[in-house]
């Protein structure tokens, strides 16, 4: 967009900038708050946590692997011996003659069946452990989860681009306040130099009428009439400096700066006759430029996808689980037997859960849904209609701004044309002072009028820029 200024910068008026002081233009200064703005920065972290949760959306899709570990401490129970005392009495058996000389025991007896019961019975023994140990890993793939994790994805997807438009949106809006807050001091800083050139018009017209009253050709009251307006004047000369010190204030706290800084402003205002290019006000552009109505799209996006998030509830997960498990129990902490594939706990398992019934909280939850997604629509058609009176009021506004200009334009020269008439008057004695000092501040009245016409046009010419969404 072209962008001619009208120049009205604090060392275009003639006022002292010191040397130690740090001079900012419009854009330092924009640039600074962008920097500094707290707003932009928790906008920024937005979008961090935002782009986090895509990957974390992701991550959803890959498998879980976790790992379990307990230690359990069982009092009261005594040390676990373990031991063969079935083989044992088998061996003795099979060594031992019945009445018609055969083995009490067979070979089975001995290296089969009583093995085998003493190792039962070592089993149960080991469930009386005082030290009950075990290490296990299990992985779980989730195969269908009704389409959550998808959806999810792109809710988190949306959400992202929400908080990238929020981000942009907040930057615009610190633009639009540094702007506005600039122009009131620009527009102080003139009034400033105007007023301070009728305190110099009003001090001369107070030495002229001294001179005349004390050589006997002029009267007592216009000394006295000429001292009052001076006072009026630099009384209102010192009014409009605090205003500035408040202005100034205003725009180092947007700025993240310190009050106390020692900082100085320079800048331009849009010159109205530089004829700028109008803003595009067809709503059909507008829609497209205000990031608003973006981020509301984005949030219909959201409540649309959750709907189905929602409506998964009614669909069953389907997951493959495996794992392995090493368990180890002692008598003492210390004592642990080293960990043989043949012995782990292997297992795999193929899950299906669907909830049957969960007291109506599955379609409420849709219900809910569905009627936040309609929310959120009537909310962007509620922001649109909004706009468009935006829009139609800041063109009015700035139609009027633009008439109160040539007004004003036309107050000066006028103003100047009877100044400069009543002065030349008076020194010849054909114009009176009273005359002359209203004559003065009509002049200056314009001037400040000129400057506060071309300020508001200017902040109209921002604020319709705004509302299209082009600033």
């Amino acid at each position: 967009m072209s962008r001619k200024f009208l120049v009205l910068s604090a060392l275009a008026l003639g006022l002292i900038v010191p040397a130690s002081a740090k001079v900012y233009t419009r854009d330092e200064a924009v640039q600074t708050a962008m920097e500094n703005s707290s707003d932009i920065k928790s906008a920024e972290e937005a979008l961090i946590t935002a782009s986090s949760q895509v990957e974390s959306g992701y991550g959803n899709a890959y498998p879980t692997i976790d790992l379990n570990a307990n230690v359990t401490r069982i009092f009261g129970l005594d040390d676990v011996k373990l031991g063969t005392p079935m083989k044992n009495a088998a061996s003795d058996q099979y060594n031992e003659l019945d009445d018609k000389g055969n083995p009490k025991a067979n070979a089975f007896d001995k290296n089969v069946l009583a093995p085998t019961v003493d190792g039962l019975i070592n089993g149960m023994k080991s469930q009386g452990y005082r030290w009950q140990s075990s290490v296990g890993l299990t992985l779980t793939q989730v195969l269908y989860a009704a389409g959550k994790v998808g959806t999810a994805i792109d809710i988190a997807k949306a959400y992202k681009h929400l908080q990238e438009v929020n981000l942009e949106n907040t930057k615009s809006k610190i633009r639009y306040e540094v702007d506005s807050l600039f122009n009131s001091m620009i527009l102080l800083d003139s009034n400033i130099t105007i007023k301070e050139e009728g305190i110099k018009q009003t001090q001369e017209n107070l030495t002229i009428a001294t001179q005349k009253f004390q050589s006997g050709s002029g009267k007592e009251i216009d000394v006295i009439r000429s001292q009052l307006d001076l006072d009026a004047q630099l009384s209102d000369l010192e009014n409009t400096k605090k205003q500035r010190i408040l202005a100034r204030n205003a725009l180092l706290n947007k700025m993240g700066l310190n009050w106390d800084a020692d900082v100085e402003f320079i800048g331009d205002l849009r010159n109205p006759d530089a004829n700028l290019p109008y803003p595009d006000t067809a709503m059909a552009s507008v829609k497209q430029r205000r990031r608003e109505l973006v981020m509301l799209d984005a949030r219909a996006l959201i409540k649309e996808k959750n709907i189905e998030i929602e409506e998964g509830g009614y669909k069953p997960t389907v997951a493959l689980v495996g794992g392995l498990k090493y368990a180890n129990n002692k008598n003492k902490i210390t004592e642990w037997d080293a960990p043989k594939w043949d012995k782990l706990n292997k297992y795999v398992a193929f899950s299906v859960t669907m909830n049957l019934f969960k007291g109506m909280q599955t379609r409420e939850a849709v219900v809910q849904a569905k009627s936040s997604l309609r929310s959120t629509q009537i909310e962007k058609e509620n922001a649109e209609r909004g706009f468009r009176m935006q829009i139609e009021t800041c063109a009015s506004t700035l139609e009027n701004a633009q008439n109160q200009i040539e007004i004003a334009k036309r107050r000066v020269d006028l103003a100047k044309r009877g100044y400069d008439i009543s002065e030349a008057a008076y020194q010849i004695g054909q114009e009176t002072q009273i005359n002359l000092l209203d004559a003065n501040q009509k002049l200056r009245e314009a001037k400040l009028g000129y400057m506060k016409a071309v300020l508001d046009w200017n902040n109209a010419y921002n604020a319709l820029l705004n509302a299209t969404g082009e600033y």
